[in-house]
């Protein structure tokens, strides 16, 4: 059986994301819920970057246009929110696992607050 890396940091994540979801429930944009959990992982002292910059390479060139992650949390885990009424679609998917290549990460969480309860994905590259 495979391993669960940073099962602990994982469930605090998704644990700051159920309360944000509780509190705001759906129906608001990716912002407000990026606000909030910003404002919770202060509340909880979690180690945590906003809109971490990260740099993408084509055949050794760096190319102008960066990407940028929601939040990166313990240096480690990318989290990419969403708030799509149909769920976590396949181009997310892809589009978190190309993050994780470029930033040289092994675990992503996309967090969706579309839907009439919280979704999420633990991806790992």
């Amino acid at each position: 059986m495979a391993e669960f890396i940073q099962k602990s940091d994982t469930y605090q994540i998704i644990g700051v994301c159920m309360e944000v979801y509780n509190t705001l429930g759906y129906g608001f944009l990716e912002i407000v819920y990026k606000d909030a959990m910003e404002i919770e992982f202060l509340h909880r002292s979690m180690n945590y970057r906003r809109e971490d910059e990260h740099t993408i390479q084509y055949k050794g060139n760096i190319l102008k246009h960066k990407f940028f992650a929601d939040f990166t949390l313990y240096d480690t885990i990318i989290v990419e929110v969403k708030a799509n009424k149909d769920g976590i679609a396949d181009d997310m998917i892809a589009q978190t696992l190309n993050y994780l290549k470029v930033s040289g990460l092994r675990l992503a969480l996309i967090i969706n607050f579309g839907k009439t309860s919280l979704d999420y994905k633990r991806l790992v590259y």
